[in-house]
């Protein structure tokens, strides 16, 4: 089992940044891959950012490149997302997982609570 708890959401002015983070405990070795999703009301939940054991190999959806920084300290079994640039378009409630690399939920194994980001314009 993984246990994953989510912090660092709030409410942040368009254009304006945020870091996320997320704690892991337990077997976090079973599922390497930490992995950033989102959901906004009314929408599925979407792939945010992922990264591997290593912090090797990262990947980004279309809509957060070049504004989303996912990172990982291993030493602290934490994962971060640093959000720049923000849009009220990123509003939602973000959620850690944890799993396999890939951007399909079906390849996360273990969820947290998640944790509301809302950006005002």
């Amino acid at each position: 089992q993984v246990q994953l708890v989510e912090s660092g959401g709030g409410l942040v002015q368009a254009g304006g940044s945020l870091r996320l983070s997320c704690a892991a405990s337990g077997r976090t070795f079973s599922s390497p891959t930490m992995g950033w999703f989102r959901q906004a009301p009314g929408k599925e939940r979407d792939f945010v950012a992922a990264i591997n054991w290593s912090g090797g190999n990262t990947l980004y959806a279309d809509s957060v490149k070049g504004r989303f920084t996912i990172s990982r300290d291993n030493t602290k079994n934490t994962v971060y997302l640093q959000m720049n640039s923000l849009k009220p378009e990123d509003t939602a409630i973000y959620y850690c997982a944890a799993g396999r690399f890939g951007k399909s939920r079906s390849l996360y194994n273990y969820w947290g609570q998640g944790t509301q980001v809302t950006v005002s314009s």
